[in-house]
């Protein structure tokens, strides 16, 4: 791809993420190319559709989620105690790794009016995005992981079951808009405390292994 031609389907992604975040998806493609500074036809000479361009900011939205999981990753493998000390003198605490993991994923879902509306199971269906779903479980999974070692969380929590909560929470406070901000962060610790060990029960039936319809 030309230089040119780069910087322009940047500037798209960047505007179209932009405009879907303040409008949804129902923010036409004339208002994202003016967002843009390129006409429609450049538009459609990236994507052919306007569901083409939805599933590639929401492959991007799902690889900026796996992004933060990665960087809270190598903080805590470099020993990074910036999250708190753990109970050994200053072991990484992969508890609160993991919370703060959740608690980004969510805040950048609430931030993002498309989000919400663009995860359906055809769009779980493109293999594009599915891939970018599976390196957000993969990371969810590695972050769980490393907690239910240090027995942050019980042992039968999984990176899909992290995934799904998260959406969970996003689900159950984003249709009250701007009415009760932060209100998100209620229930997301009354979640996380359902995940610590303490007086766990066994669950009544298994996580899934995939995410993806039919999975």
């Amino acid at each position: 791809m030309r230089a040119d031609a780069a910087r322009n389907r940047r500037l798209l992604l960047d505007a179209a993420a932009a405009e879907l975040a303040e409008h949804g998806t129902e923010v036409s493609i004339a208002r994202i190319a003016a967002r843009a500074g390129i006409g429609k036809g450049t538009v459609f000479r990236h994507f052919a559709t306007k569901e083409q361009l939805l599933l590639a900011i929401f492959s991007d939205q799902l690889d900026t989620l796996a992004a933060s999981g990665e960087a809270l990753l190598g903080r805590q493998d470099a020993g990074d105690t910036a999250l708190g000390e753990g109970v050994d003198g200053g072991r990484p605490d992969w508890g609160a790794a993991l919370l703060e993991f959740m608690a980004a994923a969510v805040e950048l879902q609430l931030s993002d009016r498309s989000f919400c509306q663009a995860i359906t199971v055809t769009t779980r269906q493109d293999p594009v995005v599915r891939a970018a779903g599976d390196r957000l479980v993969a990371v969810a999974e590695a972050l769980t992981a490393r907690a239910r070692q240090d027995g942050s969380v019980r042992g039968d929590v999984t990176g899909p079951d992290i995934v799904l909560l998260i959406n969970a929470v996003t689900q159950a406070t984003v249709p009250l808009g701007d009415a009760a901000p932060g209100l998100w962060r209620r229930y997301l610790s009354m979640i996380f405390d359902g995940l610590r060990p303490e007086a766990a029960h066994p669950l009544p039936v298994p996580a899934p292994h995939s995410l993806a319809p039919g999975g």
